[in-house]
C-alpha cells in the first residue's frame, strides 16, 4: 500500500454503548428466614466506548473498515445485594489532535492532544438499583426493583488535525515535498506535476545539539481551497494545528512572490481568520535559478515578513532556514 492509502484522517463510527444491568428484586431466604427482607444487588453499569490518545498513531487507518463499535452490556445484580459486573468499556486509540463530533448535529465533543488522555465517546446505561434501596419503614419489602438505563447508540465522526511544528504552505509543486524530504528523513512521492502530494507528510527534522521538531507538508493549496474548491478544506484543517507556517513559493512563479503569498494568505483567512496569528516565514525555493542581480530585484518587492532563499536540491541556505524555523518555532522572532 502507498502511504496515501494508509493516511486516514477522517472517520465516521456508529457507537453502540452497553445497556445497564437490571437491579435484582429478590428477597433473602435461608433455612432460618422464611419472611427476609429485600437482598437484591444493583445491575452494573454498560460498558462505555471511549478514545485514548496514542502519541506512536499518525493515522486513523486501523479504525478505517470498523464501521460498528459495540461496548459489552452491564450485567444484572443478584441476591446478598451482590451488584453486576460492569461492562467492558471499548477503547480506540487515536493519534494526538483527533477531534469527536456528533455526526447528526455536528457538535464538537472533545478533542485527544495528551498521550495516554482518555475521554468518553458514548456513555454507557447506569444499572438498575436493587430493590434494596426501596426499603421503607412502610414497605418492609419491596418486590421491585430499576431496570438497567439503555445504552445510547449514535454516529460519531473522528477527524485527525495533525499537531506538528512547521506547516509547509504553498500552491502545488512549490518544493515542498522536495524540502521535506531532504530536511527530514521522510520519503514523500515527489514528481513535476501538481498534486503529487494527497495526504500530509510527516518528517522530523534534526536541528543543532540533537533537538529536533517535526515539519508537515501541508498538500498544495490552490485559489478557492477556502470554499472546498478542489481537495482543498481536507488540507486547510491540518493547517490549523502548526505553530509556525513556512510558506513556500518557487523563484520561477508566473506572478510575483508578493501576489501568490497575498492569494495563499487569503486563503488561510477566509477558512480560519486564528490562523493570521501564527507565526509566518517565507522561503523562497528553487533560489540556484537566480543571480545576483534578480534576486536583490526580487527582494525590493517582497512582502514583509522574514524571508529566505533557498534551494532544497542544491542544498543552499537549508541550515539558515532551521535556524530561522527553531526561532520562530520557540517565540524568539
Amino acid at each position: 500500500m502507498s502511504q496515501g492509502s494508509n493516511f486516514v484522517d477522517y472517520v465516521k463510527v456508529c457507537c453502540r454503548s452497553g445497556h445497564g444491568g437490571a437491579g435484582s428484586s429478590h428477597l433473602h431466604r435461608d433455612i432460618l428466614t422464611s419472611k427476609g427482607g429485600p437482598d437484591g444487588g444493583d445491575g452494573g453499569r454498560g460498558g462505555h466506548i471511549i478514545l485514548k490518545g496514542n502519541n506512536q498513531l499518525w493515522t486513523m487507518l486501523h479504525l478505517k473498515y470498523r464501521k460498528h463499535i459495540i461496548a459489552e452490556n452491564g450485567f444484572p445484580g443478584s441476591s446478598g445485594n451482590k451488584s453486576g459486573r460492569t461492562g467492558e468499556d471499548e477503547i480506540l486509540e487515536v493519534p494526538l489532535g483527533t477531534i469527536a463530533r456528533n455526526a447528526e448535529t455536528g457538535e464538537v465533543l472533545f478533542e485527544i492532544t495528551l498521550d495516554g488522555e482518555t475521554k468518553i465517546l458514548t456513555a454507557g446505561g447506569r444499572g438498575g438499583q436493587g430493590n434494596s434501596h426501596f426499603k421503607t419503614p412502610t414497605q418492609q419489602t419491596p418486590r421491585y426493583s430499576q431496570p438497567g438505563e439503555p445504552g445510547k447508540e449514535e454516529w460519531m465522526i473522528l477527524e485527525l488535525k495533525i499537531l506538528a511544528d512547521v506547516g509547509l504552505v504553498g500552491f502545488p509543486n512549490a518544493g515542498k515535498s522536495t524540502l521535506l524530504s531532504v530536511l527530514s528523513a521522510a520519503k514523500p512521492e515527489i514528481a513535476d506535476y501538481a498534486f503529487t502530494t494527497l495526504v500530509p507528510n510527516l518528517g522530523i527534522v534534526a536541528y543543532r545539539n540533537n533537538k529536533s521538531f517535526v515539519m508537515a507538508d501541508i498538500p498544495g493549496i490552490i485559489e478557492g481551497a477556502s470554499q472546498g474548491k478542489g481537495l482543498g478544506i481536507r488540507f486547510l484543517r491540518h493547517i490549523e494545528r502548526n505553530s509556525v507556517l513556512l510558506f513556500m513559493i518557487p523563484a520561477d512563479t508566473n506572478r510575483t512572490i508578493k501576489l501568490e503569498y497575498e492569494i495563499l494568505l487569503n486563503e488561510l483567512q477566509v477558512y480560519n481568520p486564528d490562523l493570521m496569528q501564527k507565526p509566518r516565514i517565507l522561503a523562497i525555493s528553487k533560489s540556484d535559478l537566480l543571480d545576483d542581480e534578480l534576486m536583490t530585484e526580487m527582494i525590493a518587492e517582497l512582502p514583509k515578513l522574514p524571508y529566505i532563499f533557498i534551494s532544497s536540491v542544491a542544498q543552499k541556505k537549508l541550515l539558515e532556514l532551521k535556524d530561522l524555523l527553531w526561532k520562530a518555532i520557540n517565540a524568539e522572532i
